[in-house]
């Protein structure tokens, strides 16, 4: 059986997983209304992959005989009109995800929670890479700005993902 203190800490990172999940779906509808599908088609491929990081946490409580506890997701903001600026968005909020995955790490091991640990083990090795390609992107995008090349060729580029 998981501890409550395990229990409310892993409810409060489904919640987070589920609202990262509205931000980047908040973008991609943002870059839908520019004409830019790539951008577009990368972050509601992202969305969905948080919504799935939600789940897995939502079962391992399942499976545990926790109670999972939805609370309201805080809506994300709207407007999402610089390239650069929401990837350096992106990338600061999956900074904030690593952080907060890293403290439940260190609850599970204060709490002895084993399951937890080699779950979560998942979720580090994951942010490694969440990291990685949101700084990837920042990266092109201010070569792009740089020198003046179109923002279209990495849109194209994004839009192979998946």
């Amino acid at each position: 059986m998981i501890s409550k203190t395990m229990q409310d800490a892993i409810n409060e990172q489904i919640n987070k997983e589920l609202y990262s999940s509205y931000l980047y779906l908040s973008m991609s509808a943002s870059f839908a209304s520019r004409n830019l599908p790539g951008f577009s088609k990368w972050l509601s491929i992202q969305a969905d992959e948080e919504r799935g990081h939600g789940m897995r946490l939502y079962d391992h409580l399942i499976d545990r005989g926790g109670c999972v506890e939805l609370k309201a997701i805080a809506a994300p903001a709207t407007d999402w009109l610089d390239n650069l600026k929401t990837f350096k968005e992106v990338q600061a909020h999956e900074a904030e995800v690593t952080a907060s995955i890293n403290a439940l790490y260190e609850l599970a091991n204060k709490e002895k929670d084993y399951p937890a640990q080699v779950m979560l083990q998942w979720f580090i090795t994951e942010q490694v890479e969440e990291e990685k390609n949101a700084a990837e992107i920042v990266q092109q995008l201010e070569l792009l700005d740089a020198r003046g090349t179109a923002v279209l060729m990495l849109d194209h580029q994004l839009g192979k993902r998946g």
